[in-house]
């Protein structure tokens, strides 16, 4: 994939927010874009301007595995070629671990764990047996929260730990000569309706309910509209940057907030590794 080529990409939850700035941009670059959303008539405006050779927009709940190999399968017979997959489907629901009702913890797995690795799998079959030659981009879409978990951010923390974990495990399973990248992208608080119009919030358990208390306090930081200052346009701007690299980063943090949460972790894992690293000193046969 040479820097000067279009690009055809997949865009996950292109409906608003990221997805929908990606496939903007995409647009705006002279890229094609595929976009897919639950609801395809949001993106009536945009369908409008392009034609399909431009813009193909598909109708997909990426919890349904036969829905996402449908979409693949569309890309196959269309364009024949894939090169750039934005996985940002996604949704939140907030509350503590104790407060969250099993039904809303297993749907938010269904989309953003899931779904995800639906699609993921797809981009891997699709750049290895499609594509002539074989070769393509993953990006995943995690969370500053994938990096630290947050109070009230429990289980949606807990499905972008696990979207991290799948995607380390298949940047080592793939063989080289395949030429597939996978960049896991941890967005800090850009703007967007998952945490506006589109955040769920459960009943808090009486046992966390005071004001006071840590998941509150830190809902009302995200509720603050100043919080949500990333401009979603100008994230897409550095995701294309990692589609057109030759060795892209398998971690890219994407806002100060972001990198504040990995300095963090860093240094309090550092600390604790070096407090108790002999524990290990005599734990074998």
């Amino acid at each position: 994939m040479s820097s000067g080529d279009a690009k055809i990409w997949l865009i996950t939850g292109a409906s608003s927010g990221l997805g929908r700035a990606m496939t903007e941009f995409v647009l705006n670059n002279g890229d094609v874009a595929v976009a897919t959303l639950r609801q395809p008539d949001v993106l009536a405006d945009l369908t409008a301007l392009y034609p399909p050779d431009k813009l193909l927009v598909l109708s997909l709940d990426v919890t349904h595995k036969v829905e996402v190999e449908t979409v693949f399968a569309k890309i196959r017979e269309v364009f024949g070629r894939l090169d750039v997959v934005y996985s940002n489907a996604g949704i939140l629901a907030w509350g503590e671990v104790e407060s969250m009702d099993e039904d809303s913890a297993r749907k938010i797995f269904e989309t953003n764990f899931w779904g995800a690795s639906y699609v993921t799998r797809g981009a891997l079959a699709f750049f290895r047996e499609v594509n002539k030659p074989a070769g393509g981009r993953l990006i995943q879409v995690s969370s500053c929260v994938g990096i630290q978990a947050k109070p009230g951010f429990g289980y949606y923390s807990a499905t972008k730990f696990a979207l991290e974990g799948l995607t380390e495990a298949i940047v080592e399973e793939v063989d080289p000569s395949w030429n597939i990248k996978a960049t896991i992208v941890e967005h800090g608080p850009f703007r967007s309706k998952i945490m506006g119009s589109h955040i769920k919030s459960v009943p808090s358990h009486p046992a966390y309910a005071h004001p006071n208390m840590t998941g509150q306090h830190f809902f009302n930081v995200c509720a603050d509209d100043e919080f949500s200052d990333g401009d979603p346009y100008k994230a897409a701007v550095a995701m294309d940057k990692i589609a057109r690299m030759d060795d892209p980063p398998l971690r890219l943090p994407l806002h100060k907030f972001s990198l504040g949460l990995v300095r963090n972790k860093l240094d309090v894992t550092t600390r604790e590794l070096e407090k108790y690293a002999s524990w290990s000193d005599d734990v074998c046969f």
